[in-house]
């Protein structure tokens, strides 16, 4: 099925062509570097895993590759777009390239209370992209119909559980049909109990084939669906590699550490 026809596949691309250099990235909040030069490719079809200890930088980089934190330094490369050299003054259609070709899924959905869900769905292509509102709710339906959600389609969010609510801010990002999907704790935010409807909704895209980047805890998913997984620490990425070489043979103690504290709490 062609991505025109079904809407929850992934932008037809060639597989494994980069989509994305990072190079350089610094950040700091005052006095306090939270990036201190990150440097990774991004492939098309790729899912990629940032781990690491609360505070090293993590939420930083997606927000960074989205526009919605500009570096201090360094580059970003997107195919198709320009090199933005984050040591030069960045222009808003700098910020709007990056947007435009992303959308990012964050830890509390961040839905629009007095919408709709499908109008919670619907409004970014209505809005932004300018889709036409028949074809817009035609793609939303078939979206939410994909998820497991059709028969919330005129709920509000409240009416919603937290996993309901994340599914929804899912197909919301899914709407716009980005080249990258970001995912900032999906999960972190919701009860036990919520955590695997969402998880499995995150397998079928990673299965299906989109570009994804992921902040998450949640390491049985980053061990069964990661191309990729990048450790980061005080602002660096430490170590990276396939999840099969992360989680059974880390190369740096840094990593190890991480790793014995949070597959082993209690030890």
């Amino acid at each position: 099925m062609s991505h025109t026809d079904d809407p929850l596949a992934p932008p037809p691309v060639e597989a494994h062509a980069v989509l994305l250099e990072a190079r350089g990235i610094r950040k700091s909040f005052g006095d306090t570097e939270v990036l201190s030069g990150i440097d990774f490719d991004l492939r098309r079809g790729e899912v990629v895993v940032l781990i690491g200890p609360s505070g090293s930088g993590k939420t930083t980089v997606l927000r960074s590759l989205n526009g919605l934190e500009i570096p201090d330094a360094g580059t970003i490369a997107v195919d198709g777009g320009p090199t933005i050299d984050f040591a030069l003054p960045v222009r808003k259609a700098d910020r709007f390239a990056l947007r435009d070709r992303s959308a990012m899924v964050f830890q509390h959905h961040n839905l629009f209370p007095h919408k709709t869900v499908l109008q919670n769905v619907i409004e970014g292509p209505i809005q932004v992209q300018k889709v036409p509102k028949a074809q817009a709710v035609e793609q939303a339906l078939a979206l939410l119909e994909r998820v497991g959600l059709a028969e919330k389609r005129d709920a509000y969010p409240h009416q919603l559980s937290g996993g309901q609510q994340q599914r929804v801010g899912i197909v919301r990002a899914l709407a716009l049909k980005p080249d990258l999907l970001l995912f900032d704790e999906p999960t972190s935010a919701l009860d036990p109990e919520l955590v695997g409807e969402v998880l499995k909704v995150l397998k079928e895209l990673a299965e299906e084939g989109w570009t994804m980047v992921l902040v998450t805890h949640e390491l049985a998913f980053a061990r069964q669906a990661a191309d990729l997984v990048l450790f980061l620490d005080h602002g660096a990425v430490v170590e990276r590699g396939h999840p099969s070489q992360i989680f059974t043979a880390p190369r740096e103690e840094r990593t190890q550490r991480f790793l014995d504290r949070i597959l082993r709490p209690l030890d």
